[in-house]
């Protein structure tokens, strides 16, 4: 084959031959080996997405007038997560192609609710804790806007007073983490809620992580916090259904509360042959099997199935920071609220101790400030913490006699 599209077609059979090779040497997320990067519920859950998608592969979110079926089932997910998270029959949400798609939409219809109700602010700023996701300085970035960024309270959590004092006459949203993706800690929302509230701002609510199975991890009686749209103040929501939701990338949703704040996040345009061109997302073209395959596996495992993922996740991580507090050293950063979890030391160079886990074949997620090592647990990790807590105590007891050396790997998502 030469390096550019080959004169002759191939068997499938042949590149479904190559196609396997080239996985070879990919992450063993089935092995539970990975830090993030892949939720997987199963295989039942899998062959449900990998199945309902291949039904709506051709078909096009952008034409819900042609694809009524699509419109149908992106209804019916974006009402079944507003529900989760304490939405009212005001509110209005979509479908897009991941967190930063939706968090992107809601730092968008932030800045144009403000063009239209606060006009006189020219250059609009984000309040943002440290603890942010980048793709909120990503969005402002294309947005024309600053994110201004807090250092968190002791707690790792988005300090409140520090936002107040950072709120300024170009301020125009607020960001909170439900939870924060390094630490795994959700953010006092109800309180960010109360600001914004007082102060005229646009809250959202980065859910990605938490929003789909948070809620069933405190009907088990964990003490979440609460962070949904029935908290005063919240303007919006996101929560990526590819994450917790368990559903085919990339699909995620962004909730607002109510119509008028939905519209802000619209964009119009007719001034070409074709006319009005109207769409709420960024993307215009939409994959119609990642809403089906969505619509499909919240059908498939409804609230009793997610209510078991939770269990056993939350069983999972439990016997995980039992026993970080069994090896000496390591302690927890925060108190995880969900699934995610970040430990560091203070006596051992806890990045070194990642590199002596990558040679052991584990994807390690690296926090740089503080300095740690964080984990997202899904359903394939249970069966396998037991063996990674021992690998862990052996790269401490490594980098303790100097078989491991500080690490220079950049942090990279």
């Amino acid at each position: 084959m030469t390096k550019g599209l080959p004169e002759r077609g191939r068997p499938w059979a042949e590149l479904a031959g190559v196609m396997a090779d080239l996985k070879r040497d990919d992450l063993d997320w089935r092995g539970g080996r990975h830090a993030a990067f892949v939720w997987h519920a199963g295989d039942e859950v899998e062959r449900v997405a990998r199945e309902a998608y291949a039904l709506f592969m051709t078909e096009n979110g952008l034409g819900l007038r042609v694809f009524p079926s699509l419109r149908r089932m992106e209804g019916e997910v974006v009402a079944m997560v507003a529900g989760l998270v304490g939405g009212d029959a005001a509110v209005r949400g979509h479908m897009t192609s991941g967190g930063t798609e939706s968090i992107f939409l809601a730092a968008h219809a932030a800045r144009e609710w403000a063009r239209r109700h606060r006009p006189d602010v020219a250059a609009p700023e984000i309040v943002a804790a440290f603890s942010a996701h980048p793709a909120i300085d990503k969005a402002a970035h294309y947005l024309g806007m600053r994110v201004v960024r807090v250092p968190t309270g002791a707690d790792f959590r988005a300090d409140t007073a520090a936002m107040a004092a950072a709120v300024t006459p170009r301020t125009v949203m607020c960001y909170a983490s439900a939870p924060t993706y390094s630490l795994g800690v959700v953010d006092p929302v109800a309180a960010l809620g109360a600001l914004a509230q007082s102060r005229g701002l646009w809250l959202h609510v980065d859910a990605c992580v938490g929003g789909i199975l948070g809620p069933f991890v405190r009907e088990l009686g964990y003490p979440v916090p609460a962070f949904g749209l029935d908290l005063p103040g919240v303007a919006s929501l996101s929560a990526d259904l590819h994450k917790s939701g368990y559903a085919a990338k990339g699909a995620s949703v962004i909730l607002y509360r109510d119509a008028e704040r939905e519209a802000a996040g619209r964009y119009e345009f007719s001034d070409w042959p074709t006319g009005l061109y109207a769409v709420p997302t960024f993307a215009g073209t939409r994959p119609g099997g990642a809403i089906a395959a969505a619509w499909a596996v919240m059908h498939f495992l409804g609230a009793e199935g997610y209510r078991r993922i939770a269990a056993v996740v939350m069983e999972a991580r439990e016997r995980l920071v039992a026993g970080l507090a069994r090896i000496e050293g390591l302690h927890l950063w925060g108190r995880p609220d969900l699934w995610a979890v970040a430990y560091g030391s203070e006596d051992v160079d806890i990045h070194a101790v990642a590199d002596a886990m990558t040679t052991r074949r584990w994807s390690v997620g690296r926090v740089r400030t503080p300095p740690g090592i964080h984990l997202m647990l899904t359903p394939v990790h249970a069966p396998i913490v037991e063996a990674y807590l021992a690998d862990l105590e052996a790269a401490v007891a490594a980098v303790r006699v100097g078989a491991g050396t500080a690490s220079r790997t950049p942090v990279v998502y």
